[in-house]
């Protein structure tokens, strides 16, 4: 019974999930896999099992669902939130409190764990680009780089060679 109502709100999420953005496919990526693997640990070794599940799937979870500038990221918070998530909810309400904590703290760190590495690999983009804008004006002048390209080219009125022969 507890299994297919599982499958259920799974299948739930996942179809409304489709035209989320990413942080929303992370979080329920997170959660699913935070249930899913709790459950299957919670049916091999119990609640040791549940937390140790949790994590793996959630780890799972959040880095399927993940941008992939942010897969890591969403993997380790995905993880440790859901296992974390198991072993509150474990204390709290028994089984079905384990499982609730998994799909919480599995959903909220791979949606905060995608949501920081896209941005944090936003910033160092942008430092990148900032970094190689300013290199060509160091000195407060724009250098020619040997290609003439653009506006920076210099100008010089063409002229015939002129052959001066001796003789």
């Amino acid at each position: 019974m507890k299994l297919s109502s599982v499958v259920l709100l799974s299948l739930t999420l996942v179809g409304g999930s489709a035209f989320a953005g990413d942080d929303t496919r992370a979080g329920v990526g997170g959660a699913l896999g935070g249930v899913l693997g709790s459950v299957v640990g919670q049916q091999i070794g119990g609640s040791t099992g549940a937390a140790i599940g949790a994590g793996v799937g959630g780890a799972a979870g959040g880095y399927a669902g993940a941008n992939r500038h942010g897969r890591t990221e969403a993997a380790v918070a995905g993880g440790l939130g859901a296992a974390g998530g198991n072993v509150i909810g474990n204390k709290v309400g028994g089984t079905t409190g384990g499982y609730v904590g998994a799909a919480l703290g599995g959903g909220a760190g791979g949606a905060l764990g995608n949501h920081y590495g896209v941005n944090s690999y936003q910033d160092e983009q942008e430092e990148k680009y900032a970094r190689n804008y300013r290199s060509g004006y160091r000195d407060g002048y724009r250098h020619d780089n040997g290609y003439h390209r653009g506006h920076h080219k210099k100008h010089w009125k063409h002229r015939k060679h002129r052959h001066h022969h001796d003789d």
